[in-house]
């Protein structure tokens, strides 16, 4: 009886054509085939979720026990959101702040209109049988691309046998697994070389069930509400105005300013023209003063990509900064408001007296609990330990 043939082993670095490479490991996975990816977390083997006896297939090369499911792997939030339509917010801001990357969300399954149903019953059984599912969007091209390609959901688990260590380089996956697997797309030692961080949702609940690339403390800061207000330079307006939601918040959430952040809120303040890391006007941290808030820390941030990502809103001083940020972002227009709610701009009190700056602070201040009536503060996350 002859030994079993190999799996096919591509090296991306010995390849002319990447592109023939993905388009190889599509059509093995649409033959029911098994392809082990390298990710940015731990290299992961998977099968074509609609394909029962792949996925059968799957769970006997991985020797995982009953109950234990397999994650779905998909090329996006809105792929995952087909899979669970109720999606809670603070499983949208994880989503939105960590895919992709390294994060598995384990969420309710069960929605009637979900795509779950659509899955085959034995797959159905193998990713979700308690009724919640895990879903991961992995940040490396060669996976990314073969979810596109496929437009179909991937079952995916650590290129390993259950109990052993994880493979972080494509060696690993062929002595772990072997003959096994159909296809081994090598692409070196992945980023981190540890497991995804695992994160229960259940509405403002948030459970870590394995801490992973992910702290616990960086995931409840990535699932908390931002507000980010913007002016110019970042040294007087929006310092001020952050240094006063600050407290509004604080107020309202029955907390000190510092704890905010553990509350499940931050206020970040930048500019649209600014410098890195000037100090906040003299006349504004003056007037900060008066009111017990301490500017004198401040450094100026740039407005940048990432900020406007993660924002839940966005508040500007005048229009011209309102219309800066849409013509770069559209897609941030219907999360940038003014700050003023009345429709006006902020007077910039720059060059004036410290009794330009209180005016300032004032009109601001003036607007603020309107604003902290309008955000979603009952969709703060809760951080819920593990038993």
């Amino acid at each position: 009886m002859s030994d079993p043939m190999p799996p096919e082993f591509c090296d991306p670095c010995s390849a002319d054509d990447e592109r023939a490479l993905i388009r190889r490991a599509v059509g093995a996975l649409a033959d029911g085939g098994l392809v082990a990816f390298p990710t940015e977390t731990v290299y992961g083997v998977a099968a074509d979720a609609r394909l029962e006896s792949a996925v059968a297939r799957l769970l006997q090369v991985k020797g995982r026990r009953p109950g234990q499911p397999l994650a779905l792997a998909v090329s996006g939030a809105a792929a995952a959101w087909d899979f669970c339509p109720d999606i809670s917010p603070v499983a949208q801001r994880l989503a939105q702040r960590c895919w992709p990357g390294p994060l598995t969300l384990v969420l309710d399954g069960s929605h009637p209109e979900g795509h779950l149903a659509r899955l085959p019953p034995s797959v159905q059984q193998a990713v979700a049988p308690l009724g919640l599912i895990g879903l991961r969007v992995p940040d490396h091209r060669f996976v990314l691309e073969a979810l596109q390609q496929l437009s179909a959901p991937l079952a995916l688990t650590s290129a390993n046998r259950s109990g052993q260590a994880d493979a972080v380089t494509a060696e690993e996956v062929l002595e772990a697994l072997g003959s096994d697997v159909d296809l081994v797309l090598g692409d070196g030692r992945c980023r981190y070389a540890q497991p995804s961080s695992v994160v229960r949702i259940q509405g403002r609940e948030l459970e870590v069930l394995r801490q992973g690339v992910l702290s616990e403390a960086a995931l409840q800061r990535f699932a908390s509400l931002i507000v980010l207000v913007v002016c110019t330079g970042n040294t007087c307006r929006s310092p001020m105005a952050q240094a006063l939601l600050q407290q509004r918040l604080a107020e309202v959430l029955g907390c000190a300013i510092e704890d905010l952040a553990d509350a499940g809120v931050m206020v970040i303040s930048a500019g649209i023209a600014a410098m890195a890391g000037v100090p906040a006007s003299p006349p504004a941290v003056e007037a900060m003063q008066a009111r017990g808030l301490d500017l004198a820390q401040h450094e100026s941030r740039p407005l940048s990509d990432v900020l406007v990502r993660f924002a839940d809103v966005i508040l500007t001083m005048t229009h011209t900064h309102r219309k800066a940020i849409v013509s770069q972002w559209p897609e941030a227009e219907d999360k940038t408001e003014l700050i003023r709610r009345d429709g006006r701009d902020v007077d910039d009190p720059i060059g004036g007296d410290i009794a330009e700056y209180e005016n300032c602070a004032q009109q601001i201040d003036a607007h603020l609990a309107g604003w902290i009536a309008s955000l979603a503060l009952n969709s703060l996350p809760v951080l819920r330990k593990s038993v």
